[in-house]
Order: structure tokens, then sequence, then C-alpha cells
């Protein structure tokens, strides 16, 4: 199986489309630039819902759900949100078919059926949902409100590819409604925190946080803050943000409240999210050209259970021993599959269990039984060893902690090497093109060259980081006075 993955080295693009299809995460579907995440894709994005729905709910915030459909009106009524999103947006102009008069087995758009206002696809959700809060809010009393949506959201793209751009995809979008400036901007603090912390601890992927420049901030808003992960062919890629959106969506829905003080104020507002492209960081970061690595948080199998016998008599023997190990370990909380089918042998499983990461796998053979042992695998590694059946579980949930930790410091070692300080604009040229990477250059705050840099290079800024010290410099590019280095990439 995994012998016929493009290897990384050979063409990074085709082995990432490759390894997606082979196993079995996601495929392309009927429907141009639309993908079909298949049980395996979506058992890991499930373990990602999971956990960050349990950090939002840990810090207050409530589920609900809102339509998938906006009235034009209600999207254009913020007008740097509608321009920002115009160019993306799928609209539906009618309510009906029929059938073709000149072709009985066909169907037309009915022309009597058309709206008397378009409804646009949800790019995202800020429109409706403050049209919707302008109903919920009427005093102090009312705020905050902290809400979380998880759905699909439709942006129209012409070059897809799958998790990392499609035309629709899945994702959560929190929208939140607060008293003062403070409250908004310490929430959209918290949930970029929030974004990173799960980044870290869950997918072992290494992040940066930081604020967006004012060309890449979110249309509509007043600030940006994001967090920035580097993948394996030097890449950016923006794997979460965290927007405050001051009062501008209030202001264009008119919600107010009364406030403490008895006076009429515009409520302030935050708006964050994460989607389904999170599940190409996760391949990205981590996966080799024997196929995916997944960090033991969020692997949908932590452990298989591979028996090797000759009749039924033998696998009977290997059975009541394997079964009870995978007790033992369901107990202490690791999830098992023990794959005793007899469609497959167990060499074709191996390269099964190794292409779709599982971090660790047992072998049980006749001369195990007979020694006591099992043959433990580690993906991360592919390093065998055999131990006593009797450690197996303790092994095993000392494995769990360490794959996961020695993942997150090697992909953090990986990015220490790939950050590059320059200082002037050739040298900037010379580490994108022979090493890629994280790019630590100054820059003069102007928008114009920010864009003539793009130009030039294609790399953008991909954040400017909050924990770097501002130090003195010059523009990479025009030489003139910078007091902080910023971070450019070519990203995704």
């Amino acid at each position: 199986m995994a012998k016929n993955i493009t290897t990384r080295k050979e063409d990074y693009s085709k082995w990432y489309n490759e390894l997606v299809v082979k196993a079995g995460l996601a495929e392309n579907s009927a429907v141009r630039g639309c993908m079909v995440i298949k049980p395996y894709g979506y058992a890991i994005w499930e373990k990602m819902q999971a956990q960050l729905d349990k950090m939002f709910k840990e810090t207050g915030h409530e589920n609900a759900y809102f339509p998938l459909f906006v009235p034009k009106s209600l999207f254009e009524a913020e007008e740097k949100n509608a321009e920002g999103f115009a160019k993306e947006c799928a609209v539906v102009t009618h309510y009906r078919l029929k059938t073709d008069p000149e072709d009985k087995t066909k169907l037309i758009v009915d022309p009597d059926a058309k709206l008397e206002e378009e409804l646009v696809v949800r790019p995202t959700s800020e429109a409706i949902i403050w049209n919707t809060y302008k109903g919920w809010i009427q005093s102090y009393r009312d705020l905050p409100i902290l809400v979380n949506q998880w759905a699909n959201v439709v942006r129209w793209e012409m070059r897809t590819r799958l998790f990392l751009r499609t035309a629709e995809f899945l994702w959560q979008e929190g929208h939140t409604a607060h008293a003062t400036r403070e409250e908004a901007l310490a929430e959209t603090e918290q949930m970029n925190n929030i974004y990173a912390e799960f980044a870290e601890n869950f997918m072992a992927m290494p992040v940066v946080k930081g604020r967006k420049t004012e060309s890449e901030r979110f249309a509509g808003a007043e600030d940006t803050y994001c967090i920035e992960a580097l993948m394996q062919d030097g890449k950016a890629l923006q794997a979460g943000t965290s927007h405050f959106l001051g009062q501008n969506f209030a202001k264009a829905f008119d919600v107010k409240f009364a406030s403490k003080d008895g006076g009429l104020e515009h409520v302030w507002a935050t708006s964050w999210g994460v989607s389904t492209r999170l599940m190409g960081a996760l391949i990205m970061t981590h996966s080799d050209d024997n196929g995916l690595v997944l960090p033991p948080n969020l692997a949908p199998i932590q452990v298989v259970i591979v028996p090797i016998y000759k009749g039924a008599e033998q696998l009977d023997q290997i059975s009541e021993v394997a079964n009870k190990m995978a007790a033992d370990l369901r107990a202490q909380g690791i999830s098992v599959k023990y794959d005793d089918r007899d469609t497959q042998k167990p060499g074709w499983k191996f390269a099964q269990y190794e292409l779709q990461g599982v971090p660790v796998r047992i072998a049980i053979g006749p001369k195990d039984l007979e020694k006591g042992t099992v043959e433990l695998a580690r993906r991360d590694t592919l390093k065998k060893e055999f131990l006593p059946q009797g450690e197996v579980v303790e092994k095993v949930k000392d494995l769990m902690t360490e794959i996961q930790e020695s993942l997150f410091e090697k992909a953090k070692d990986f990015r220490k090497e790939h950050t590059t300080p320059v200082e002037d604009f050739e040298e900037f040229k010379k580490v994108l093109k022979e090493k890629g990477g994280f790019i630590s250059a100054h820059w003069d705050g102007t928008a114009e060259t920010e864009e003539r840099i793009k130009e030039l290079t294609k790399a953008t800024i991909r954040l400017i980081p909050f924990d770097v010290e501002k130090e003195e410099g010059k523009c990479v590019l025009t030489g003139k006075p910078s007091s902080q280095r910023v971070l450019f990439a070519k990203a995704y």
C-alpha cells in the first residue's frame, strides 16, 4: 500500500493528495470542488470536534445553530464583510424546478419561481447571527452572549485541494457579544489561546501566536489574531483565527443595549473559527513516506492488535489473550481494535495500519503464546520490540504520552531549523528559494511594501508575533525604520 505513495521529496503536493485518498480520509465528489469525508477521516475530525467543543464549553460557551441561507440585504449590511466575501458567494435565485417541456426526462429552473430577494449560501454567519442578536439584546443583563456553531460553509473556489481548500467545508464559528471593548478583546485573546493549546497539546503541532496585518485582517474586523504552523515543505498554514469585530456589526444591525448607567450603547463583538483545514495541517505536520502519522490524542484507533495464526485453533488461543489485553487497555481509556478478519493476511494489515497512522501495533503469533510475549511496533519511529504480555498495558500507557510529546518536539525542532532571520532583500529571496520556512524580517508597516514583497516573491506576512521583543531595524525591502520583526512565508 504505502509503497505506491509518491515520496515527499519527489512531489510533496502529489504525496499529500495520494495520502489523503489512500489512507481513506477523503475523496473528491461528483460536485466540483466539494469532498466526501470518509469514515476514517471523519473519525479524526470528530475527535478534534469533541475536544474543541469541551474546551469551548469549559470557558462558558454554548452551541446553537443558525440558517444556511442569508438574505442578500442582510449580507451586505456590513460593507467590508460583504465586499470581502462577495466573489466567493454561492447565490440562490429560484426556489423551484420543473419538467422541461421539450424533454420530459430533464428538469429546468422554473422562471416563475424567482425569489423576491436572493439568498447567499453562508460563507460565514456574522450577518444572520447579528440580525438575530438584535432581538436577543436589550439590556446589559443580556450580555455577554457566548455562542458557538458547528456548521458547513460555502466559499466558491476554482482551485481546490482536499481539506486545505474546498468549496464547502466543515468548521465551527464562535460569535460573542459583550458590553465593553475590554471584554471583547479578552475574549478574542482567550479563543486564540485555546486554539494554540489545542494545536500543540492535541495535534502535537507547534504554532506561533500573533496578529494579522491590516491587509490580511478578516473583512469587517478591527483586529485579527491567529495561529500559524509550518508544514514539512516549508510552507505556512493558518490554523485558526480569532477576530475582534469592535462595534462594526452592532452598528450595521443596530444592536444596542441599555447600560448600567442608563445610557444606550452599541454592543462589542468577536468571532472565531477553525475548520477541516486542521485535517490538512495534521497530515502535513507529521506524516511520512509510509503514510499517516497520527498523534495518540487524535488517533481514532490508538492501538491495533493483529493475530498471526494458522487455523481456527490457533486463532482461538490468540484471541483469548488479545481480547483480554484489549479489555485491559480500554479500561485505561485507550482505544483498541482487534483485527481478526480472515479476509486479509497479517502483512496486508500491517501495511494498512501503517498507512493509516495507528500509533501502536501489537502482533501476537503462536511463538508469542509459548513465550508469553508480543511484538510491539511504534508508528512514529517504526521501531519494534518484544515484551512480556503482562507489561503491555503499562508500556502502551507510557507510549501514548511519549509518542505525543516526541511528535511535538520533532515538529518544533523542524520549525526552529526553518525559521531564519534575514537583514536584506537578497538574503530574503535566497532563503525563500533554497530553504523555505518562516523568514523573520523587519517591515516598514506599510501595505504598499507588504504587497510589493508578495508580488516579487509570493511570500506574505503570516503574522506579527506576540512573543517577539521590540527591536529597532530597517525594512528588508525599503530600508525604512522598523520597530519589530514579522514572519514571512509562502503559505497554503
